[in-house]
């Protein structure tokens, strides 16, 4: 019988590790989760609340496909309380995470056989979905010379204006790295001039470390906005995000939401309207985040990992591990057996240079993070 080649993409190699690291916790050894993106908080109190009153006023049935009208509404009240935005929320789309999302922007702004752009390293599923789609992605190397952002000599040289698409994330995953305003500007402006759609993943603000992030829709109404509420919102498992959508794409969309999804889950919907009144909360997560950060920041070069990304932003620390190993996978799946800590190789992220790196989340507990720095040392050395 024929199976499809859309199916022969390359797997999320992170999944994988949660997987042996879940295998590992169930024969009752330890393990210190620092593989995947999810905070270790629960929800906030507010949302699980409304969930339980939405529970009880079986608020259940399906809702537009675009959106609960009240959610929508909310969001775009976020903009303009959080970056001082006027968004009209007939161009908010609500969707079944923000993997639904890019998938949604991927069908409706390109064709088959378009070029897109995306970083590398950066997250693995943009380039994934593409394939799966038959949408190339060109892929662009950034590193440590461009703060793990790209340059508009970047963007010419990797076809400039035979690209039809770009996609940045700001913070980036897997780095921290932010693109500064006036760098977001020049690439906003040149992606007008070139007639590139920009599509800008936003799922990390809210967490940054210092100089605050600007949005793409503060500048131009042609980019495509992709939010979640799984990271600040602290919110992963009730799989919902959202996009800002320009005009020319809101009746595309809404035709293939409509007939891929429905609509997002009606719960997890009523319950989010609620996470943006619990500020305090989630600002709590953030100052832990950021003590975590600074605890790897001061240990990891202690023991040797002394070249990362900027982690300006997000809660990731993508180090370089060539003093030790270029076998990022075999490197991880040893640190799991001999120490219980659970890191994420490069290869996800990077499909050329990632074996030199391993992405560390630093979203656990404080607790967690230290005894990872002190089970670190050990192994390392045993590595060199």
């Amino acid at each position: 019988m024929k199976v499809s080649q859309r199916g022969a993409i390359p797997r999320f190699i992170v999944m994988e590790v949660m997987k042996a690291a879940a295998e590992r916790e169930a024969a009752g050894e330890s393990v210190l989760h620092m593989e995947v993106g999810q905070p270790s908080t629960r929800a906030p109190q507010g949302v699980v609340d409304a969930a339980k009153q939405a529970l009880d006023d079986d608020l259940l049935g399906y809702t537009l496909t675009m959106g609960f009208d009240g959610l929508r509404a909310r969001i775009a009240q976020h903009y303009q309380d959080f970056y001082g935005l006027v968004v009209p929320e007939e161009r908010i789309c609500v969707t079944t995470g923000s993997s639904a999302a890019f998938l949604l922007t991927f069908l409706a702004a390109f064709d088959p056989g378009d070029k897109v752009a995306i970083l590398r390293p950066g997250y693995p599923c943009y380039r994934n979905i593409m394939g799966a789609l038959d949408i190339e992605a060109v892929e662009i190397p950034v590193g440590p010379e461009s703060r793990f952002q790209p340059t508009l000599k970047m963007l010419e040289a990797a076809g400039g204006a035979e690209l039809d698409g770009l996609l940045i994330a700001s913070p980036a995953n897997p780095t921290g790295s932010m693109l500064r305003e006036d760098e977001l500007k020049q690439i906003l402006d040149y992606c007008r001039e070139n007639q590139i759609r920009y599509i800008s993943d936003e799922i990390y603000h809210g967490i940054t470390y210092g100089d605050e992030v600007a949005s793409a829709a503060a500048f131009d109404d042609n980019a495509v906005i992709i939010n979640s509420f799984s990271k600040y919102f602290s919110m992963t498992g009730w799989r919902l995000g959202w996009m800002v959508l320009p005009e020319d794409m809101l009746q595309p969309v809404e035709r293939l939401a409509s007939n891929l999804f429905i609509s997002a889950p009606s719960l997890a919907q009523h319950a989010a309207i609620a996470a943006f009144d619990c500020r305090e909360e989630l600002d709590g997560n953030v100052t832990r985040y950021a003590r975590n950060r600074e605890l790897l920041l001061a240990e990891l070069p202690k023991v040797g990992l002394d070249k990362f990304g900027p982690a300006d932003g997000a809660f990731y620390i993508y180090a370089d591990v060539r003093k030790f190993t270029n076998d990022a996978l075999d490197f991880c799946a040893r640190m799991l057996e001999q120490t219980g800590i659970a890191a994420t190789p490069g290869n996800d992220f990077d499909p050329v240079d990632g074996g030199s790196f391993v992405r560390f989340s630093f979203a656990g507990s404080t607790e967690d993070i230290a005894e990872a720095c002190k089970r670190l040392g050990p192994f390392l050395q045993g590595c060199e």
